[in-house]
């Protein structure tokens, strides 16, 4: 296997983790210069993440530790990243377009592209994780790749609210 897919996987969670610490800042503060704080804010959530990370991590060193054939599992651990990586790059894909347009376009375009695109999306989340749980299973991944699968899925859903319970819990 090449180590591309755990390291894909890994980069998309910390800035899913960046992401989740800004989401947990947004609208609790009224200033309105506030980049060094939405910067601190996302540190904090990629710092929380990189922890909450470690999670799947040592739960797949300890499966591929524990077990007698190392080279199977790791290519059914292979085959599940690769299953849960496809469904993430949909959403990623869509969620960058959303924030490409809220970028780009002029003010009405893009506070429509917040509300039609970004909010929802922060919504689906959760089934985006689903999703990804479903195809590393259904890609060949058996019960190893579903149980790191779902660890991490859990760890990257838990940064938020770690995030806000920690800095922000003042703001309601």
């Amino acid at each position: 296997m090449t180590p591309a897919i755990p390291l894909i996987l890994l980069l998309l969670g910390l800035v899913d983790a960046a992401c989740s610490g800004f989401r947990a800042y947004a609208g609790s503060d009224a200033r309105i210069r506030k980049q060094r704080a939405t910067t601190r804010a996302a540190l904090r959530g990629l710092a929380v993440g990189a922890f909450l990370l470690l999670a799947p991590t040592l739960t797949a060193a300890l499966l591929l530790l524990t077990t007698r054939d190392q080279a199977r599992t790791y290519d059914t651990l292979t085959a599940g990243g690769l299953g849960y990586l496809l469904p993430l790059t949909v959403y990623a894909t869509v969620v960058l377009l959303s924030l490409a347009a809220y970028f780009t376009l002029p003010f009405r375009a893009s506070t429509l592209a917040m509300v039609i695109g970004l909010g929802p999306l922060t919504l689906l989340r959760p089934l985006a994780v689903a999703a990804a749980c479903l195809g590393a299973v259904l890609n060949g991944g058996g019960g190893s790749a579903l149980l790191v699968g779902t660890i991490a899925g859990a760890a990257v859903l838990c940064v938020e609210p770690a995030v806000h319970r920690r800095w922000y819990h003042h703001v309601r």
